[in-house]
């Protein structure tokens, strides 16, 4: 395969310290999704491969430095990784660019991302105390809780946001002391793979930090079964998420998932009573359900709008869609670049035909765009789609699309808002727009979602948990609760003054 397109496999996957290729020989080429045409070739690992790495991050735990380094030194380490971030912004943001196909501006937000989740979590447990002291009501009596890392830890990461999401994990785990094997996702594996190297070149010790590029049902299936790995974190879809957490029962290892989401975004007529309420609004619809091609499980993909401004609201909405720009995410004046692969188009057309059967009313898209210099004729691109007088029923509105399509419902009542926005197994995040800061507040406590956003979309915050309701998942990321996923708790109890309890005769 490597020697068709001239490219040079790379040895991809990483384990005890060394850089080596997969223990078959396989290897899989890396697809440009803007031209389908390959630009690098990993090497694929399998089960063989997988036992490696999870026997050198035991190995590393067991009796290497790492889960006793000072947490200072963890500390130094992990803001040294997110200096070397920031060093190397434009190759990485171009990189994760040309792998996922988001636009190169895309790119490097993400990667700054990534440098402030390594910096929150490095700031984090530097600042913290060393152990809640418990009164044990007796002098005599030491008592305290600490917390311990919970030991070699399995990653497994989607493609959609490759190094965001493996940040998210990487940087609690080694905050707390852990070792760990990724798994990237085998379409999108470039910038994990990266990040590795740095950590090496941070100085990580050999072992802690493993790496295993290829496929979910030999790699990813092997982490989650595997009784040396103490906690599996994945974040995809809910079917594989289930499959995860199936795999992990029999040795009760812990287990984080972050799933789908099905995300309303709630819009009543007061926010679009002035012209630039309006025109936020709409902006903001657009940027909750079109960034990075859709291909985002907290996207606004349930546009909830207020039938009295509906027609107004959509007729805009879909003009605007009309002039994105599609093209080759690293070209410059791009909006939105292609979705990832044939599969995950395919996918999407599936929908939008099912949705039109079902009675929807195309306002804008449907289809694939024509080709230009931007955009090449065999690149994975379909253009912003607009589908109107949307219903429950459908399968579009039910499901996670997970491309560039956003569905249209109406309310008259604020009951009726808060029933339609609940009305999904998913329970990620939401979005609520209003004049007023009471009935805000007020939505906002009625809905069933992990997230929710007043009056904006799409930001996250470091120091917040991220996690969802219902089928999106169960555990966090982010925040202190992040951090707590990579811990054990321990409460040690140390009496000064021991005395005979004399139960028993004798």
């Amino acid at each position: 395969m490597a020697e068709s397109t001239e490219l040079q496999a790379r040895e991809t996957i990483h384990a005890g310290g060394e850089w080596r290729a997969a223990t078959s020989g396989a290897t899989r080429e890396i697809l440009d999704p803007a031209d389908a045409l390959p630009f690098a070739v990993v090497a694929e690992g399998d089960e063989k491969d997988t036992d490696l790495a999870i026997a050198a991050a035991r190995r590393a735990f067991d009796e290497g430095p790492w889960p006793h380094t000072p947490v200072s030194e963890r500390a130094a380490l992990l803001r040294r990784v997110a200096d070397l971030l920031v060093r190397d912004r434009e190759k990485l943001g171009r990189l994760e660019a040309q792998d996922a196909g988001k636009t190169v501006e895309e790119g490097r937000v993400d990667i700054d991302c990534v440098a402030d989740a390594f910096r929150y979590f490095a700031d984090l447990v530097a600042g913290e105390a060393p152990g809640r002291v418990v009164d044990a009501g007796s002098t005599d009596i030491h008592s305290v809780v600490v917390h311990e890392p919970i030991g070699v830890c399995a990653m497994i990461t989607p493609w959609n946001y490759p190094l965001l999401q493996a940040s998210w994990k990487i940087a609690p785990a080694l905050a707390a002391g852990n070792t760990f094997v990724i798994k990237p996702s085998e379409i999108t594996p470039m910038t994990t793979i990266a990040v590795i190297e740095l950590l090496v070149e941070a100085g990580l010790p050999a072992g802690v930090a493993n790496i295993v590029t290829g496929p979910g049902h030999s790699v990813g299936a092997r982490l989650s079964e595997h009784p040396d790995v103490d906690l599996v974190s994945f974040t995809g879809g809910l079917v594989s998420g289930t499959k995860v957490a199936q795999a992990a029962a029999p040795t009760v290892k812990k287990v984080a998932l972050e799933l789908g989401g099905k995300n309303p975004n709630v819009v009543f007529a007061d926010a679009c009573a002035t012209e630039e309420g309006f025109d936020t609004a709409v902006d903001q619809a657009l940027n909750a359900a079109f960034i990075h091609s859709g291909q985002v499980c907290s996207a606004g993909a349930r546009l909830i709008i207020e039938e009295s401004v509906r027609d107004r609201f959509v007729t805009e909405l879909a003009r605007r869609a009309e002039k994105i720009r599609l093209g080759r995410g690293t070209e410059d004046g791009v909006e939105c670049g292609p979705l990832v692969s044939e599969q995950q188009r395919a996918k999407v057309e599936m929908y939008v035909e099912s949705a039109l059967k079902e009675g929807a009313v195309l306002r804008s898209g449907g289809k694939r765009p024509a080709p230009s210099p931007q955009r090449p004729e065999n690149g994975y691109f379909y253009e912003p789609t607009v589908l109107d007088h949307c219903h429950r029923e459908m399968r579009v509105v039910r499901e996670e699309v997970f491309g560039p399509v956003l569905t249209v419902e109406t309310f008259r009542t604020e009951d009726e808002a808060v029933a339609l926005a609940n009305d999904t197994e998913y329970g990620l995040a939401g979005g609520v727009w209003t004049a007023d800061a009471g009935r805000a507040r007020r939505v906002a406590g009625r809905l069933r979602h992990g997230t929710i956003w007043i009056n904006d979309f799409h930001p996250y915050l470091p120091q917040a948990e991220w996690g969802g309701f219902g089928k999106s998942g169960v555990g966090r990321e982010l925040g202190p609760a992040g951090l707590a996923e990579y811990r054990e708790t321990k409460h040690v109890y140390q009496n000064l003054a021991p005395k005979p309890v004399r139960w028993f005769a004798g």
